[in-house]
């Protein structure tokens, strides 16, 4: 990988990054410290920085004091594990915004961080991709979204779990309204989409997290995505 501080792109990512994390409080945790002084030093998160730690309790200790608005962690920690610290900080705060990046991209492990309530999941390889993944995932979450990549959709469909028969199944509408968030839409964006207006996308996405059992559409994008209701290639 090869970095150009010069190169447009890059300062474009770092002005945009700076606009969405302006009037955030960011907590950042992860296994190597280099990584860890890296990020909270960088100008756009350091002006919303509210700490950085390197293990899970220090992580959730942080966050018990300070309340932030986005966790941004990744998967291994140098004591306890990151997909465990998304899943405690949002049993205190569910409102947090949390994104994890995954070294390991395997089935089971994008389950996992999806079912701890993982609001973006990324891989590590992708860094520096030119994706702009986290960029993307800042965007989508800060609008109320869930932002999975499709190389994320794709691992957390190889293997689906038995999907439970619904007492009210879904219709072919909330199908389609379900494949919209799990592409990161807002209400707005789904009824462009749809061609409906965003008072019925409302209700159909409150029927559908109803139907679903779930709390929130984080969760029925993740209950989607595990169970097989939706394909990957979206």
């Amino acid at each position: 990988m090869l970095i150009n501080p010069n190169e447009l792109p890059l300062k474009q990512a770092a002005n945009q990054c700076q606009a969405l994390l302006s009037n955030k409080r960011v907590l950042v945790c992860s296994k190597n410290r280099l990584t860890l002084a890296a990020l909270c030093l960088c100008t756009p998160i350091l002006q919303s920085l509210i700490g950085g730690a390197t293990t899970e309790d220090e992580g959730l200790d942080l966050q018990l004091k300070f309340n932030p608005d986005i966790l941004i962690t990744s998967e291994d920690l140098e004591k306890g594990y990151g997909i465990r610290l998304v899943e405690r900080v949002k049993q205190h705060n569910p409102k947090i915004t949390t994104l994890i990046f995954l070294g390991r991209e395997t089935t089971d492990v994008v389950h996992e961080a999806m079912d701890a309530g993982a609001d973006g999941v990324m891989f590590v390889s992708s860094v520096g991709s030119g994706n702009g993944d986290f960029i993307k995932a800042l965007t989508t979450t800060n609008d109320g979204g869930v932002y999975y990549p499709k190389s994320v959709r794709a691992a957390a469909t190889a293997k689906v779990k038995q999907p439970p028969e619904l007492i009210d199944p879904l219709s072919e509408r909330e199908r389609e309204v379900l494949r919209c968030i799990i592409q990161g839409m807002k209400n707005s964006e789904i009824a462009e989409s749809l061609f409906l207006s965003s008072e019925t996308i409302k209700s159909h996405v409150s029927t559908t997290i109803q139907k679903l059992g779930v709390r929130d559409r984080t969760q029925a994008a993740v209950f989607a995505l595990t169970h097989g209701l939706v394909d990957a290639d979206l």
